[in-house]
């Protein structure tokens, strides 16, 4: 009789998933009200811990791979959560600025945010990490982008290709 395989804890998948994750793929920490996406690329897992935790965690994980780096997206509607409909999100606000302070951050609507994850998992993979957190619009998504490759290069890069086309 064999026994039950041991889950592995979400740091572990994230372990595991970051070395091979590139530019284009995304890392999302959720609240617990995330649903379920069904674009093929994307896979769900659980944390036990808050998201404000685990959004740390997750970022010093891409902070320590220097293949990659950070662009997180924060819902816009974040900034009008009111405390009255949603005690305790003035700190959870605030516990997630420090967390992106320095950190390139785009703020947007949810659902154009839902639909840039939805067109990316269609292609590239992307880990959603979900909470139990139960706060509305708290959600940190992490584009990666190359870490070794800045987009003022890309885009020398671009105007090279493109001047020695013209020539």
């Amino acid at each position: 009789m064999s026994s039950p395989p041991i889950s592995e804890s979400w740091q572990e998948t994230l372990g595991r998933r970051l070395p091979l994750f590139g530019h284009r793929n995304w890392i999302v920490v959720a609240d617990s009200a995330y649903p379920t996406q069904t674009s093929p690329g994307i896979e769900i897992i659980r944390s036990e811990s808050r998201l404000t935790a685990t959004a740390q965690k997750v970022l010093a994980a891409i902070a320590a791979s220097p293949h990659v780096r950070p662009i997180v997206y924060l819902d816009s509607e974040l900034a009008a959560v009111s405390p009255r409909h949603a005690p305790g999100i003035s700190p959870v606000r605030r516990s997630i600025s420090r967390l992106t302070e320095g950190l390139p951050v785009r703020r947007l609507p949810h659902e154009e945010i839902i639909a840039r994850l939805a067109a990316a998992g269609r292609d590239f993979k992307i880990l959603i990490i979900k909470t139990p957190e139960t706060l509305p619009y708290t959600s940190v998504f992490i584009e990666l982008d190359c870490g070794y490759w800045s987009s003022a290069a890309e885009d020398d890069l671009r105007r090279t290709i493109s001047w020695k086309r013209t020539r």
